[in-house]
């Protein structure tokens, strides 16, 4: 048997990208998608899950790493302008917000959901 783990990684200060980029290639080889649930980070691997939760309004989505950045000096996460819209943020640009890991536990054993 399997599980759904959420790992805290504390908060993020997060900001929204999207038609500037939209059709261009990400870091990790896709097209980006302003309306997929994707983001951008410095270093968590592509293909990371992320729970990412508004604490201001409680509404949260698991969004997928796979592009670099933020490039804006004090800002953790970039995320897509759709996962932005599921969290109520698209109007303020930034916000800071609580991060769990989703990972998969299988008999004892954690490994991320990562592709």
């Amino acid at each position: 048997t399997s599980a759904i783990e959420y790992i805290d990684r504390g908060t993020m200060k997060a900001s929204w990208y999207g038609p500037k980029f939209h059709g261009k290639m990400t870091a990790n080889g896709e097209i980006y998608d302003q309306m997929a649930l994707t983001a951008a980070h410095k270093s968590l691997r592509f293909g990371t899950l992320l729970k990412v939760t508004n604490p201001k309004n409680g509404r949260s989505v698991v969004i997928r790493i796979n592009d670099r950045g933020p490039y804006i000096e004090g800002r953790d996460l970039d995320l897509s302008k759709g996962a932005a819209i599921e969290l109520g943020i698209l109007r303020k640009g930034v916000a800071r917000l609580k991060i769990q890991e989703v990972t998969l536990t299988k008999s004892g054993v954690q490994t991320a959901l990562v592709n």
